[in-house]
């Protein structure tokens, strides 16, 4: 993960009382551990990885509740590792943003609550769940979330939706069904089909987030795929801004089962950074706080 660059400014409190946080996606990834970069000898654990990454950075993203539903215990623990001022943006587990789902990433009371021909699939998505299963998920996910949140250690839940997540009525309503499910938690939308914002639906999009004070997310990502969404820094909550930054590698974004590690490669040059300065700046100037997080890898 490219942190040479983020670290010169992890968190910056500007002028009007707002801040930039900067961070990136991960204190455990894989790369950035095995890299040797960052970790100086003998932090090991994951415990000692979080506290010296918190005495660099203000934020952090965590990926890994995409991947399974998160537990409570974690979120306690999390808190206690680090200090009352640094914040942790979660990422949406994959049901909520109706990606597919291994039966395996589901706690095992939930589980043992699927009907058997779904319990046996490899993987299955929302709509094809019981009322009861969806019900029983979402709780799960809040509870386990809720000690960040009464903390004040929770800066959003990223519900970061995939291509085929496209402009409908339905998936208007859909995005109002997880504001409501997320009720006191602050959530922020990710899209990945670039339809969002092309011109029929741009204006339509960003005033639907304004009118629910929900942040959209921008991204810098490759261009002239229909999965990259144009630079827009747009803000719209009065609360949040967020950018996350995930490289410009043409060469790799578009590849087909290619893990993030690969997708992500990536060592942003100073005059790409440089683009996003008076972007952010402008966020800033609007919002009570900006988190620019970076999710790329070095390919060095």
């Amino acid at each position: 993960m490219q942190i040479r660059k983020v670290g010169r400014a992890a968190a910056a409190p500007a002028d009007n009382g707002s801040m930039v946080r900067c961070g990136i996606a991960g204190w455990v990834d894989k790369e950035l551990i095995g890299s040797r970069k960052f970790y100086p000898p003998g932090v090991t654990s994951s415990e000692e990885r979080l506290h010296f990454y918190a005495s660099r950075f203000s934020l952090v993203e965590v990926d890994s509740t995409y991947h399974g539903m998160p537990a409570k215990r974690n979120s306690e623990l999390w808190i206690a590792r680090t200090s009352p001022s640094f914040r942790f943006d979660v990422k949406s587990f994959s049901l909520f943003t109706h990606h597919p789902t291994s039966p395996r990433a589901l706690p095992p009371e939930i589980r043992e609550q699927l009907p058997k021909e779904l319990a046996e699939k490899n993987s299955f998505y929302l709509d094809k769940l019981p009322a009861e299963v969806v019900d029983a998920a979402w709780e799960a996910f809040r509870h386990a979330l809720e000690p960040l949140r009464s903390a004040r250690r929770l800066g959003a839940v990223f519900f970061q939706f995939p291509p085929w997540f496209f402009p409908s009525t339905r998936s208007l309503a859909y995005l109002e069904e997880c504001q409501e499910r997320m009720h006191g938690f602050q959530v922020a939308v990710e899209f990945r089909k670039r339809t969002w914002l092309d011109d029929q639906h741009a204006e339509g999009t960003l005033a639907f987030l304004r009118a629910r004070d929900i942040p959209f997310v921008a991204v810098d990502a490759p261009q002239g795929f229909d999965t990259s969404m144009p630079p827009v820094h747009e803000t719209t909550s009065s609360k949040l801004a967020v950018v996350r930054f995930h490289g410009r590698n043409a060469r790799t974004w578009g590849l087909k089962g290619a893990p993030p590690s690969v997708r992500y490669q990536h060592d942003y040059s100073d005059a790409e950074l440089q683009e996003w300065a008076p972007r952010i700046l402008a966020m800033e100037a609007q919002e009570q706080e900006v988190h620019a997080t970076m999710n790329t890898n070095s390919p060095n």
